[in-house]
């Protein structure tokens, strides 16, 4: 199933610092107290407290901007200062994140710790995947890149586009125009 980028619709967080733009979700349609997994984008506009998630681990991927530092309550420290940057934490782990010069887009996976578990590559080059989990997802995160899945199928993500498969066994990925992709794969307990 394709996710056209221009689809995705954008929340304002409770505090002001952000929007997120829900990419999927694991039930469909399950709330922030009740997912298996959640994939979404936000964009971070200033400093402040993450929210926390108890038994979920997340993994945070930078796409756009300058950067952000995460500092956890011991001083434990994440950089995320080039594109294609991550970072993987408790979700029950308070984090303070400080934006490193101006605003920034992040790539998200929350999976709830006794539910499901995630795996997250970041490419810039052409690259074969086998496809051994529940559910995988590739998203351009930059110019373009063309999917050949192993049945022949062919596809063009964008910029922010995403192609989830629930039933593959193989796919080709080729960036064009600078492209640079994220494959995620979500494996349910």
């Amino acid at each position: 199933m394709m996710i056209r980028a221009d689809s995705l619709v954008p929340v304002p967080w409770k505090n002001g610092g952000g929007v997120t733009r829900e990419i999927a979700a694991g039930p469909q349609g399950a709330s922030l107290d009740a997912f298996a997994w959640r994939l979404s984008l936000a964009d971070v506009a200033a400093d402040g407290a993450f929210s926390t998630f108890a038994g979920v681990d997340r993994v945070l991927v930078l796409l756009d901007g300058a950067g952000m530092r995460l500092t956890d309550a011991h001083g434990c420290v994440h950089s995320l200062d080039a594109p294609l940057a991550i970072a993987r934490f408790a979700g029950e782990t308070p984090i303070h994140a400080t934006l490193l010069a101006g605003p920034t887009r992040d790539f998200n996976v929350m999976t709830r710790r006794d539910r499901a578990r995630a795996t997250v590559q970041a490419h810039e080059e052409p690259a074969s995947i086998s496809l051994e989990h529940d559910v995988t997802f590739i998203f351009c995160a930059r110019g373009r890149i063309d999917i050949k899945l192993a049945d022949d199928r062919r596809h063009t993500l964008e910029t922010g586009d995403v192609l989830r498969l629930d039933a593959a066994s193989a796919l080709a990925c080729e960036s064009r125009d600078g492209g640079s992709w994220l494959h995620v794969g979500i494996d349910l307990l």
